[in-house]
């Protein structure tokens, strides 16, 4: 069974940068669809970018041109860049493995 473990969030002023790692163990993050969510307080979780195994990005309108997804299969790790980050972007972050395990998940501010 596949364990996900997040990590890089953080405080950061809007207009900042931040990447989230995803290190996953029992499974390979190259053979499956790999994707990262968001969920701000009292609101649903939310879509945010998905991986396919061939490599194929997409990306919510929200977050299209700012972020960016991607994998290091050597390390067995997913990234998200996170570019022009603004405070809708605050929200606890979760990577997922093939539509059903998921992370713990990382803490994002953006805030003055």
């Amino acid at each position: 069974q596949v364990q996900l473990v997040e990590s890089g969030g953080g405080l950061v002023q809007p207009g900042g940068s931040l990447r989230l790692s995803c290190a996953a163990s029992g499974s390979s993050v190259s053979t499956a669809v790999m994707d990262w969510y968001r969920q701000s307080s009292g609101k649903q979780r939310e879509w945010v970018a998905s991986i396919r195994t061939t490599g194929w990005t997409t990306y919510a309108n929200s977050v299209k041109g700012r972020f960016t997804i991607s994998r290091n299969n050597a390390q067995n790790t997913l990234y998200l860049q996170m570019n022009s980050l603004k405070p809708e972007d605050t929200a606890v972050y979760y990577c997922r493995y093939s539509g059903s395990s998921w992370g713990q998940g990382t803490q994002v501010t953006v805030s003055t």
